[in-house]
């Protein structure tokens, strides 16, 4: 079992938020390929629910139930979009202040995991807010209303402003420090450079939602440091 201590941000009795680092699977894939962290999550308590999942390069918070009746009442408050799911995501460019995009989503005719907007596809809306604008990147933040497969990274494509590192719908390029910086010198004790984020620059930031018992509960995750560390360097150069 994976050595991966779990950041536990909240729980009850009958659920418990965690905060996913980047890499990891939510939930075991068919292969099994690989600890997810629904198996770390069972090792610990005995026995545990999916609720929703985000992406293995994702990071950010996610919920899991400890009972049945609780996955129930959860899973349905997800359905019927009574959960407030707001990411922070570092993308290519600069796009408008704000916006949403209402482009509806279905899998690639022919390349497998791979999601396309198509009008023929299932609805998916986002809503996005522009937090700081730097020269080839910005930070935004997003509120999905629905929880399609990639919706993020689809509708940033959509609108002409990937995420940064996504192999699927952007460049896949790690970013580099002597990317974004003039007169970078790389240290003698380094061979080569090191990215300063190499997987997809897409954070689960914030949930809010409300327990079977009427509690309003709002959760939050910082950003992780790599893309912290990219957030920074950014602000000084720009």
């Amino acid at each position: 079992m994976s050595k991966t201590a779990i950041d536990i941000i909240f729980e009850t009795e009958d659920f418990v938020v965690v905060n996913k680092p980047a890499g990891l699977l939510s939930i075991p894939d068919r292969m099994q390929s690989a600890v997810s962290l629904k198996d770390m999550l069972i090792e610990k308590y005995g026995q545990i629910f999916t609720v929703h999942r985000i992406d293995r390069d994702t990071s950010g918070i996610i919920i899991f139930a400890k009972n049945e009746s609780t996955h129930k009442y959860l899973s349905k408050a997800f359905e019927e979009r009574t959960v407030e799911k707001d990411y922070r995501g570092i993308v290519l460019g600069i796009p408008p202040a704000s916006g949403t995009v209402d482009a509806p989503i279905s899998e690639h005719p022919v390349q497998k995991g791979l999601m396309v907007v198509h009008r023929n596809g299932k609805p998916a809306v986002t809503d996005y807010t522009l937090i700081e604008a730097y020269k080839s990147f910005s930070l935004v933040e997003f509120r999905i209303h629905t929880g399609r497969t990639h919706q993020i990274r689809v509708h940033c494509k959509n609108i002409g402003h990937p995420l940064a590192c996504d192999e699927l719908y952007g460049d896949g390029k790690p970013v580099l420090l002597s990317a974004i910086k003039k007169k970078f010198k790389l240290s003698k004790s380094e061979e080569e450079e090191r990215p300063i984020v190499s997987r997809l620059a897409l954070h689960a930031y914030r949930l809010k939602f409300t327990d079977a018992k009427g509690a309003v509960h709002e959760c939050t995750a910082e950003l992780p440091k790599d893309m912290r560390a990219l957030l920074q360097q950014l602000k000084k150069l720009s």
